[in-house]
């Protein structure tokens, strides 16, 4: 089965008389049920074994510079394995690659001195959205919500909550091996498609060797958000042809104390193709 170019499919709308349910109605296994549903059917998606999206993609520097530079996205998937590449042409920033084989994380130096981004820093310490098959959301064939019981994790419902205006159902996702992460995932109340995941992490300030130092030190705070929409059905799967990514780092402490960097890789998806044959080198971890 193959998904093919997205920008002639007719985006699916959901029904007028279509109402969020309501949160008292809800657990978070029926938030699961509905979402997997909005998918598609269950032969549909466990048909898909591996998966390959690619995209164009714009990356711009939000705070702590300025600038954007066009590149590309290529998501690589087999079950729970990932290959996820954000590639511009510069000199120096080379752009983001993250592995997942399956048992090992690897994320690549991002410049062209060895140098990791922002961005690979923090997931070289906290690699759960890459463990967890996380990033990518539907887009990978690791999405974990297809599969709950295999990875033994587990989701808490958070009820209906609003985010920028409008309303959203709400998990917190557990992942088997703890995480100092918070992760949550937001879903569409009328339609149950998974629009967004935040992760956050707060490292409070370390005590000073004096109260001066010790009331001068702030918290460093990271925040990474994925983003979903123009959901289309090709081939009996709903999967979003539009994926930003945004990451903030506020470091309170050390050498760049104070230092704000938020990026965003912003993608515009053009064609996916399920299972495709895939060398297992696209998953080796150097």
């Amino acid at each position: 089965m193959s998904l093919r170019t997205f920008l002639v499919v007719a985006l699916i709308l959901a029904p007028i008389s279509s109402l969020p349910v309501r949160a008292a109605d809800l657990s978070a296994e029926d938030v699961v049920s509905k979402h997997l549903q909005s998918i598609g059917s269950s032969e549909a998606i466990n048909a898909a074994k591996s998966r390959v999206v690619e995209g164009s993609a714009v990356y711009k520097i939000l705070v702590g510079g300025s600038g954007q530079i066009n590149g590309k996205t290529v998501l690589v998937s087999e079950g729970e394995k990932t290959h996820l590449l954000f590639k511009i042409l510069n000199y120096q920033y080379l752009g983001e690659r993250l592995i997942w084989n399956g048992d090992k994380a690897s994320i690549a130096a991002a410049y062209a001195d060895k140098r990791y981004s922002e961005l690979g820093d923090f997931l070289k310490g906290q690699d759960a959205p890459i463990r967890e098959g996380l990033l990518g959301g539907v887009l990978t064939t690791a999405w974990p919500l297809l599969d709950l019981t295999s990875r033994k994790s587990k989701v808490s419902y958070e009820g209906l909550k609003k985010f920028e205006g409008k309303d959203f159902q709400v998990l917190r996702y557990r992942p088997k091996k703890n995480t100092d992460l918070t992760i949550s995932l937001y879903f569409d109340p009328a339609t149950f498609h998974h629009v967004m995941t935040i992760y956050t992490l707060t490292i409070e300030p370390r005590i000073g060797a004096t109260e001066t130092q010790s009331s001068s030190n702030q918290e460093t705070r990271y925040r990474l958000e994925e983003r979903f929409d123009s959901f289309a059905t090709v081939d009996g799967l709903t999967i979003p042809r539009h994926y930003d990514l945004r990451f903030t780092a506020e470091l309170g402490n050390g050498r760049v104390s104070g230092f704000t960097k938020s990026v965003e890789w912003d993608v515009t998806l053009t064609q996916a193709t399920d299972n495709v044959k895939l060398d297992s080198r696209n998953f080796d971890v150097k």
